[in-house]
């Protein structure tokens, strides 16, 4: 089973002194909480006025936005199909950890992760040649 993975990715990012200043300043205001608030809130704000560039570009290339289980009879129905599934996501990718390499081979051609993949390791192995 797959452990139980934070809601949130840790990045890390280098700033100038006078930046980290600026906001530290703020943080000391307090306008925000601590830095990390502030960078969350900039980041937010960023992504909400590109949001017609972010919506057509996922319109664009097909993505799927959010949460996107992968499931055993997903998979299943694909190969019974004679397909093979190209899995594009801007969010969260799950593959169930019932899912045997093999399967995950015959039924995915490909995988596209904006975000986050959590996946078994041997599942991550059996489709290396397949993850962007």
């Amino acid at each position: 089973m797959l452990a139980k993975q934070p809601d949130n990715e840790k990045i890390t990012i280098n700033l100038g002194h006078v930046d980290l200043g600026r906001i530290d300043l703020l943080v000391q205001e307090g306008f925000y909480g601590n830095r990390s608030d502030f960078i969350r809130t900039a980041i937010r704000n960023q992504l909400t006025a590109e949001a017609d560039a972010v919506s057509r570009s996922i319109e664009r290339h097909t993505l799927e936005m959010g949460l996107r289980d992968v499931t055993r009879s997903e998979l299943e129905a694909a190969v019974a199909r004679g397909e093979t599934l190209h899995i594009k996501v801007v969010g969260l990718a799950r593959i169930a950890p019932d899912i045997d390499p093999d399967l995950a081979r015959a039924a995915i051609a490909s995988l596209t992760v904006l975000g986050a993949l959590q996946a078994p390791p041997a599942i991550r192995a059996a489709l290396k040649d397949r993850i962007t």
